[in-house]
């Protein structure tokens, strides 16, 4: 038995390594004008196999790498139609710098139709960066970006939306790490000149030793510009937010002066830096009347949950004045589900 599990650790680090070196040995090619489309190949200890498909997309001439990221959620299907379209329209004779473009980050998650989880090990991958090496096969994909594509990286950008339960509005989003204030800059540049109305910035908390968790946090946290899209919603594709979604990069990439394709920011941004969750204590069928976007005041009841026989067993009030950013728009609840998150504004002032 020992032997047997020596034999599955020797096997899942020699993945790790021909993994990590496909991946470098092209990337460092440096061939102008190119294109490396790559399935990089995992395996885990209990036999659960995956791959991670990359595209290293090089331009005419040297500049920065911004990475895109789409399907950390394998149900969130406008990113990932939207990075499709993406990689069928680059022009890479008019791109400056490199693109590395994930497509589809969860593919177990994706081509099983499995809301926030990759169904092999029941994991998360955007709840588990920075990963391991001998992990499980979500661990595996972690690390593979948080040791491969993120130091390569100048700018990484992890695009999501609304799952299969969610209703949310588009907007763009950055951490305000402090410590870091370039790269903070250039993420709340890049946020602003999309061309998504909402604009929302997180306060940045963990230390420098703190699990990431989140992949674009994993990035800020190793000193790269990251941010991240959310836009779709309810798990199924909206042409016009994979069109927005499609803009923001170009928008993105036009502001580094990578690429030529831009139609500005939007007329009228909306700020917004302070997020506060309902999380639910019951499980039951969940009510509500409000949708993402819509304004609520204090103390507005936003929703209830009753047993199957129609009883309340709880009641939502928004905790602050706000507006909903996203929430929760199936019937079905659980304990600890977040139900709504109000945001707001607290720095008006400054913006």
């Amino acid at each position: 038995m020992r032997k047997n599990l020596y034999l599955l650790f020797i096997l899942c680090a020699l993945h790790s390594i021909v993994a990590q070196n496909t991946f470098q040995n092209r990337f460092e090619q440096r061939t102008t004008s190119s294109r490396a489309d790559m399935r990089i190949e995992f395996e885990d200890a209990d036999g659960n196999k995956g791959f991670l498909p990359i595209s290293i997309i090089q331009g005419k001439s040297p500049g920065p790498v911004f990475t895109i990221v789409a399907g950390v959620h394998g149900y969130e299907y406008p990113p990932i139609m939207a990075t499709q379209k993406l990689m069928e329209e680059i022009d890479k004779e008019q791109l400056e710098g490199t693109l590395i473009v994930i497509p589809m980050a969860n593919t177990a998650s994706f081509f099983t139709r499995t809301p926030f989880i990759n169904p092999q090990d029941q994991k998360n991958l955007n709840n588990a960066f920075p990963g391991k090496a001998e992990g499980s096969i979500t661990e595996q994909l972690a690390y593979f970006i948080t040791t491969n594509i993120i130091p390569v990286s100048d700018v990484f950008l992890d695009i999501h939306g609304g799952d299969a339960c969610e209703d949310l509005i588009p907007f763009v989003c950055y951490y305000n790490n402090v410590a870091k204030p370039e790269q903070t800059a250039l993420a709340r540049r890049l946020s602003e000149n999309s061309g998504f109305e909402y604009v929302v910035s997180y306060p940045y908390t963990i230390s420098e030793t703190d699990p990431a968790k989140y992949a674009f946090k994993q990035a800020v946290q190793d000193g790269k510009t990251g941010l991240s899209i959310e836009c779709g919603k309810l798990g199924n594709v909206q042409e016009e937010n994979v069109h927005l979604i499609q803009k923001g990069v170009y928008n993105m990439l036009a502001a580094l002066d990578m690429y030529g394709r831009s139609s500005g920011p939007h007329p009228n941004i909306i700020y917004r830096n302070s997020q506060t969750y309902i999380d639910a204590g019951v499980q039951g069928i969940f009510y509500s009347e409000y949708k993402a976007g819509d304004t609520v005041k204090k103390d507005d009841v936003v929703g209830y949950t009753t047993d199957e026989f129609g009883n309340v067993l709880e009641q939502y009030k928004a905790p602050k004045d706000g507006i909903v950013l996203y929430k929760l728009a199936t019937p079905p609840i659980n304990v600890d589900d977040t139900v709504m998150c109000i945001s707001s504004n607290t720095e008006e002032k400054d913006n």
